[in-house]
């Protein structure tokens, strides 16, 4: 099976590739990393944050494959196609907390991908805040 993650270099991207390490079941199972800053040759950093997360999944000892979103695609919509395509047991991202006030608001990102995609979702926040299923 496969455990899949969309990972940014933030906090909350952090928190999500942490959970889907804690996620995979045995050794056999494969993590999908999606990063969601697009492939693009001129852009060093996008490489650097590739090969850091290569390196770190390496120490992890883990079987693995890091993706990044196509220039221009939508990251929403190419997790969902990715989860329709794959099948994996789970997806996991982070999301960012809202003003209390915003509570229930989503933005369009996480608000397509919890509808659309066709696998059980993990969202986790940063830091100490809770996890939600």
């Amino acid at each position: 099976m496969t455990v899949v993650v969309g990972y940014t270099s933030t906090l909350e991207g952090e928190a999500a590739l942490a959970a889907a390490l804690a996620e995979l079941a045995d050794a056999d199972e494969k993590l999908v990393v999606v990063l969601s800053r697009p492939s693009d040759p001129a852009d060093a950093n996008g490489q650097q944050e590739a090969d850091a997360v290569r390196d770190r999944l390496d120490e992890a000892d883990v079987v693995f494959e890091v993706r990044q979103v196509p220039p221009g695609a939508d990251v929403g919509e190419h997790l969902v196609t990715l989860c329709v395509e794959r099948a994996p047991r789970l997806l996991v991202f982070g999301l960012r907390r809202r003003l209390p006030e915003a509570h229930l608001e989503l933005g369009a990102h996480a608000r397509r991908i919890l509808l659309d995609v066709p696998c059980p979702v993990l969202v986790v926040k940063s830091g100490d805040e809770a996890t939600a299923r």
